[in-house]
């Protein structure tokens, strides 16, 4: 898959790579800190962290980092990446998140996106996506049951803190 597009016509989905690390600080806000980032991004990490993402497209590894590009010359609008391998998921899980910047929120980009990796999750193994939302965040969980999830559970991460459990069969 690496260097190859999935696209639905709207929104197009390739691996992220060092050079979307302008765009991606330029659309980061404080719902993307509070709810995906856990902090303000910084050149040096995010670079370090689109980086990593490369080296596990190149390796094969767990993670599958996507930037989420729209129009003809196509713009970062966001990202979405599946994890295959993460504390709590059982075989043949994926984990799947997601995160558009302000401008691209509220047109349906999110569920296209959801609906497009899940697509790749598939054709990777994967039989069940799981998404993980914060309670106080409905915007994340409306993206989610528009993709077709269901709420299953709430399951406290490793710090204590609670997540509601979205699984939907890919």
């Amino acid at each position: 898959m690496h260097g190859a597009n999935l696209s639905d016509g709207v929104v197009t989905l390739s691996a992220l790579h060092v050079d979307d690390t302008d765009a991606h600080l330029a659309g980061e806000d404080e719902l993307l800190v509070r709810w995906l980032n856990g902090g303000p991004g910084t050149r040096a990490g995010t670079e370090a962290y689109f980086r990593l993402c490369m080296e596990q497209w190149a390796t094969g590894g767990p993670l599958r980092a996507f930037g989420v590009r729209v129009g003809t010359q196509p713009t970062l609008a966001g990202t979405v990446d599946l994890r295959f391998e993460m504390p709590g998921l059982a075989p043949g899980q994926v984990n799947v998140a997601y995160g558009l910047y302000p401008a691209w929120r509220g047109r349906g980009l999110a569920t296209r996106a959801v609906n497009l990796v899940c697509e790749y999750a598939t054709a990777e193994g994967a039989t069940q996506a799981v998404i993980q939302v914060d309670p106080e965040n409905p915007g994340s969980a409306a993206v989610a049951r528009r993709s077709g999830f269901t709420y299953a559970k709430q399951v406290p991460d490793a710090d204590g803190i609670r997540f509601d459990w979205y699984i939907r069969d890919v």
